[in-house]
């Protein structure tokens, strides 16, 4: 009796594992769609609007680039960052003071820096200095963002 209640366990279990490892796998190319389709939304953007849409990739980037450092990943993690890197940069130059969901926008790079910041604790030695400057970039683009907020 009981090797046949093992082997119904078995089977239930070999029929629900493999729909959600092929559900991780499409979620993980239908992440990356969304990223590309967000990145491309933003730079074709109103200019009004491009700080919070680099704001919202830059919090999406950040938390897939966390995803990948605890999974071991670090290549593409310290990709992702660098591409952060960038993209605070663009949110550094779209900045102006008559910016659409402003302040959701810092909110997001706030969230994004705390982000950041439980990254670079968690991080070896030998990439801080990565972790590092993207946080500072990413702080620097919360500042001014907020010295809008308080401008207006």
């Amino acid at each position: 009796m009981r090797s046949t209640n093992r082997f119904v366990a078995l089977v239930v279990i070999s029929f629900t594992v493999t729909p959600i490892s092929a559900f991780c796998s499409g979620a993980k190319v239908l992440e990356d769609q969304n990223i590309e389709a967000l990145e491309a939304k933003a730079s074709q953007a109103q200019p009004r609007e491009q700080c919070f849409l680099y704001a919202q990739l830059v919090n999406q980037l950040t938390e897939m680039s966390v995803r990948k450092y605890a999974s071991g990943d670090i290549e593409k993690a310290d990709g992702l960052l660098q591409h952060i890197q960038q993209l605070s940069q663009k949110i550094h130059l779209s900045l102006a003071g008559n910016d659409k969901r402003l302040k959701n926008a810092e909110i997001l790079l706030s969230n994004t820096a705390f982000r950041l910041n439980e990254m670079l604790h968690a991080s070896d030695y030998d990439r801080r200095s990565l972790v590092e400057a993207t946080l500072a970039q990413v702080n620097q683009a919360q500042n001014e963002a907020m010295m809008q907020v308080f401008q207006k």
